[in-house]
């Protein structure tokens, strides 16, 4: 696994970081300037120009932490020319703040190295999808983008870890009962950071996955290799109509449209989000009468989270949206998953 100054990342990562150098160098050389002798205003500028100007890529404004991711990949950058020799002092000053750290011994607040081209970023806690909410989105499917989107909310899966699941992964649910094995195990293979992972779907998930396989896909298969008697099909579970496998870049652009055309806003992440929360809520039912159970500590294994404090958002936002999660849950364990109407 490649390294970024010291720490073992994600390849994803990486090509994020030197996404991030790239565009730094690529504006340095539009302006005709010498990396080695940038200066504050030559930084703060660049954040400037992404807080008033729309992102090349995506045609919309730029979001307040995307401009701080940038701004601090740049700065890393130069912390790591400083170590090197390459520089004889950085570009901007640093100075410490106050952040609060959540631990399970308690923690507390801490002292943090930042900079000053950050921008402040309000607090926004994740909110889970409302059930007429799902509804609309599911409407809005097709087959393949709801079956993912099935995996993400009932079963916690990110975008790269349903794009990367293939078709052997998935027992054959004749051979399941509800009742002798209520609790199928499945372990990825394709996580963030290469964690050792498994996820827990619903029977009835491995039912419908099922039955993607052996009909959408397998007519998918069919028409490709009519197209061209050399095509080998991908292991992937889940494919394009093109018989390609489904790469996490499509998959977002499907659930951008699907968003958009149910008049919702939100990304596939947010089906992982409401999965967390609706999890949550059900663990804290269960701990009401099981004290040795620990919602917190079985929803950080369940959404493979390297820190607890990552999950313990989660804690606020059950808190915040209860009378929407109440909703959620019995629209998830209450009812089936809709079809697509």
């Amino acid at each position: 696994m490649p390294r970024v100054r010291g720490r073992r990342c994600a390849p994803d990562t990486v090509r994020t970081y030197a996404e991030h150098i790239y565009d730094w160098f690529d504006t340095l050389e539009q302006s005709n300037l010498d990396w080695r002798a940038v200066d504050e205003d030559i930084i703060g500028a660049y954040r400037d120009r992404m807080i008033e100007n729309l992102s090349a890529h995506t045609g919309r404004a730029y979001e307040r932490t995307t401009i701080n991711a940038r701004v601090m990949s740049v700065c890393r950058f130069y912390e790591w020319a400083l170590e090197e020799g390459l520089i004889a002092q950085l570009p901007f000053r640093r100075r410490e703040r106050v952040v609060p750290v959540f631990k399970e011994d308690g923690g507390g607040p801490r002292l943090a190295a930042s900079n000053t081209f950050v921008l402040s970023n309000p607090e926004k806690l994740p909110r889970p999808l409302r059930a007429a909410e799902l509804d609309r989105l599911f409407a809005h499917l097709g087959p393949i983008p709801r079956l993912a989107a099935e995996w993400a909310l009932t079963a916690g899966l990110r975008r790269k870890e349903i794009c990367g699941m293939t078709l052997d992964m998935v027992p054959d649910s004749h051979q399941l009962s509800g009742e002798d094995q209520p609790l199928v195990g499945i372990p990825l293979r394709i996580t963030k950071g290469n964690r050792p992972r498994t996820v827990y779907p619903p029977i009835r998930l491995i039912d419908r996955t099922d039955w993607y396989a052996g009909e959408d896909r397998a007519r998918i298969i069919r028409r490709a290799r009519a197209r061209d008697r050399h095509f080998r099909s991908p292991t992937n579970l889940l494919l394009t109509s093109y018989g390609t496998a489904l790469s996490g870049k499509r998959l977002t652009a499907l659930f951008a449209k699907g968003f958009a055309d149910a008049g919702l806003k939100g990304s596939f992440h947010w089906l992982r989000h409401t999965f967390a929360m609706v999890m949550l809520a059900r663990l804290q039912q269960q701990a009401r009468s099981n004290p040795d159970l620990n919602p917190l500590k079985i929803l950080q294994v369940l959404m493979g989270h390297r820190s607890i404090a990552t999950t313990a958002i989660y804690l606020r936002c059950v808190e915040v949206h209860d009378h929407d999660l109440s909703e959620s849950l019995a629209w998830l364990y209450g009812e089936l998953i809709p079809d697509a109407k």
